[in-house]
């Protein structure tokens, strides 16, 4: 497998594992020190943590919490750890933009994350390019937050040139922002 392949797989197979969780309830916290944001939003905050942006509303998960008492339970669970720490670093690092769909109690929805600068902000949406070249354009969401630095901030807070996280979901052929974290 070329080291190109494996680039592309390691990131789509932890994320997709990551909001799959995120999807069955696991790391669906309290909104920290940011109120009324609500657990509506837990897809995307483990979305934007597992590429890197801590927008303080919701726990990384963690699916080891429950290994076994035994010492090879132990010794396989510690290794399953370190390789997800390790992924986990990797996929902060270097994923630039992707979506995952996973099933909810509502239903089957996909969410969509992109990491990348703002080339262009308007009063309904602002468009993001990473570094890769590749661009989206987001429609904010009714209820859109913007996150900087853990804290709450207005929509006034994207400009130009800003470096981002967007996650959120689609609908159709709109990507729809539901939450900012502004680096």
């Amino acid at each position: 497998m070329t080291r190109t392949r494996m680039a592309l797989i390691l990131p789509t197979l932890g994320l997709a594992g990551v909001l799959g969780l995120a999807g069955c309830g696991a790391g669906a916290g309290s909104p920290g020190g940011l109120a009324g944001a609500g657990n509506d939003l837990a897809d995307e905050a483990v979305a934007l943590a597992q590429v890197g942006f801590d927008t303080g509303l919701s726990d990384t998960p963690d699916p080891t919490a429950s290994a076994s008492a035994s010492a090879d339970g132990k010794a396989q669970a510690g290794k399953r750890e370190l390789r997800r720490k390790v992924i986990r670093k990797y996929l902060r690092k270097n994923t630039l933009h992707g979506e995952v769909t996973v099933q909810g109690k509502d239903g089957a929805k996909t969410i969509v994350v992109q990491r990348g600068s703002i080339t262009a902000v308007s009063g309904t949406g602002l468009t993001v390019k990473s570094t890769d070249g590749y661009t989206l354009t987001w429609t904010l969401a009714a209820k859109a937050t913007v996150v900087q630095d853990k804290k709450k901030a207005g929509a006034s807070a994207l400009k130009t040139g800003e470096q981002v996280g967007v996650a959120g979901t689609k609908d159709g052929s709109a990507d729809n922002a539901r939450l900012i974290a502004i680096k």
